[in-house]
């Protein structure tokens, strides 16, 4: 006599089309991505003497950095700005996409164990990654605020209006470039090695130390295929009140580059998920 087994066995097929990203599924384990999300915040800054005084020190201290190496020793223009707070001010977008793009590169394999025992969406884990951060660049905007009135210079309002919005932008390349480096350093670990060099070459070519205007006129547009680029430059001139005429422009270059980022990262990520339980 031979018994049947009732079980089913469950095909995981990679998504096509719009249900790259399925909402409802991220809707129905919201409760999980808080939990992730808070856990990140608690562990960041934990057994740390200074806790979340680092999410200051740091960028002041490559503040200070700069200031004396670009501002004082090789003149660095900064638009009629303190150098310091011209400098602060590319920062702090920076930072934010910078701490990001490495948290959730590293999200993967920083969670392989409960990727290989359980299912849930494996998408969580970067968007979990990609949110933490914003605690640091709130923390960043404090001391940008105070940086500014040391200095006797008011944030521009227009420029504080249209901050969240280039947040938002930020966040969305970050999540494109990162949800594509994550499937990847899931298969090949050497991204953990490659992407600091990677993001640092990247520091330089971005007007985070210097104006765009530096930048020879012939050479500009292709500085603009950096979303970054336009995306830090509007955030400045914005909230410090420099001219910029054609910021809509610049914003709308970097929108139209961090679409198609997004898409594709997240087109690859959901490809390759169900491979991530074996190759972690």
């Amino acid at each position: 006599m031979t018994s049947q087994s009732n079980t089913k066995t469950r095909e995981i097929l990679p998504p096509k089309g719009l249900t790259q990203l399925n909402l409802q599924e991220l809707w129905q384990f919201r409760d999980l991505l808080y939990i992730f999300i808070w856990r990140d915040i608690k562990v960041r800054y934990k057994q740390t003497v200074i806790g979340v005084g680092w999410a200051i020190i740091q960028p002041l201290i490559t503040m200070i950095i700069f200031s004396l190496f670009f501002g004082r020793l090789m003149n660095v223009p900064s638009q009629g700005i303190p150098y310091p707070v011209f400098v602060y001010a590319g920062l702090l977008l920076w930072n934010y996409f910078f701490t990001a793009l490495t948290d959730i590169s590293n999200s993967l394999v920083g969670n392989e164990n409960m990727i290989k025992k359980v299912y849930f969406p494996r998408i969580i884990l970067p968007i979990a990654q990609a949110t933490t951060p914003a605690v640091d660049f709130v923390f960043a905007f404090i001391v940008l605020l105070g940086l500014m009135w040391y200095y006797q210079y008011i944030p521009h309002w227009q420029g504080i209006l249209i901050l969240p919005i280039l947040l938002l932008l930020t966040l969305i390349i970050s999540l494109g470039a990162g949800f594509f480096l994550a499937a990847l350093n899931a298969r090949y670990r050497d991204v953990r090695y490659i992407l600091p060099f990677f993001t640092q070459l990247l520091l330089f070519v971005t007007p985070v130390i210097y104006p765009l205007e530096i930048i020879p006129e012939r050479f500009q547009a292709l500085a603009m295929l950096n979303p970054m680029a336009g995306i830090i430059t509007v955030s400045r001139s914005l909230l410090l009140g420099l001219p910029l005429p054609n910021w809509p422009q610049l914003l709308g270059i970097s929108a139209i580059i961090a679409i198609p980022v997004f898409v594709i990262g997240i087109a690859y990520f959901r490809r390759t998920e169900r491979f991530f339980a074996d190759e972690l």
